[in-house]
């Protein structure tokens, strides 16, 4: 399902839904066209009101990573298309979620950890739980794939502190330095847990991921 919404002075937005993920193309005046994808496991699936827009969120800062505007093209087509996607959220996370019930041979270790709402302290504490679920072989995958479709100068420091918990997959202090290097990101996040969801399992603590 497409969603297409033109704003008189901000272009025009289409969104549309294609199997787990949104597909958003941005057509603003005067700027080069821009396009991403959204996977629906890291959005809540409650969206929230922002003055003109409606937003959906990440699970793990609540940042909003996707911006409709609110009841355009009209009420009917707006309301469907939310609607859908919300169910569509809840449908891909339930999946998402019961990954980690089956078992990490059969899934070749891609098993990821239901995320949980995560503290956007910079300070938060970093429990053993989160420890236990530290994967070498997931940050290294993760990290290739970021290093991949997003690059960057701006994530040099997040991919140093990942490379690092790779290297010492039990050193909390490493952990530690993750967390605050990703909430230093900005708009990177919402790409990182995009193309890299372990990611998201790595900054949650889920006392029932074990």
């Amino acid at each position: 399902m497409k969603l297409i919404q033109k704003h008189p002075l901000k272009g025009t937005r289409i969104f549309e839904l294609v199997d787990d993920a949104v597909n958003v193309q941005i057509k603003s005046p005067f700027k080069k066209q821009e396009t991403l994808t959204v996977m629906l496991t890291v959005l809540n699936q409650e969206p929230v009101i922002s003055k003109s827009l409606l937003e959906f969120t990440s699970r793990v800062n609540n940042e909003p990573l996707l911006s409709l505007y609110l009841a355009k093209p009209n009420a009917e087509e707006f309301n469907s298309f939310v609607n859908l996607l919300k169910q569509k959220i809840q449908d891909e996370f339930n999946v998402f979620a019961g990954l980690k019930a089956a078992s990490s041979s059969a899934l070749q270790g891609n098993v990821f950890e239901e995320p949980p709402e995560f503290d956007s302290d910079d300070n938060a504490d970093v429990s053993v739980h989160a420890m236990k679920s530290v994967d070498a072989d997931q940050l290294k995958y993760s990290i290739e794939i970021i290093q991949t479709q997003v690059g960057g100068d701006s994530i040099g420091n997040f991919i140093a502190a990942l490379q690092d918990l790779q290297a010492d997959p039990q050193n909390i202090d490493h952990l530690k330095k993750v967390v605050s290097e990703f909430h230093s990101l900005g708009p990177a996040q919402g790409a990182i847990l995009t193309y890299a969801p372990y990611i998201t399992s790595l900054l949650s603590d889920d006392p029932f991921s074990f």
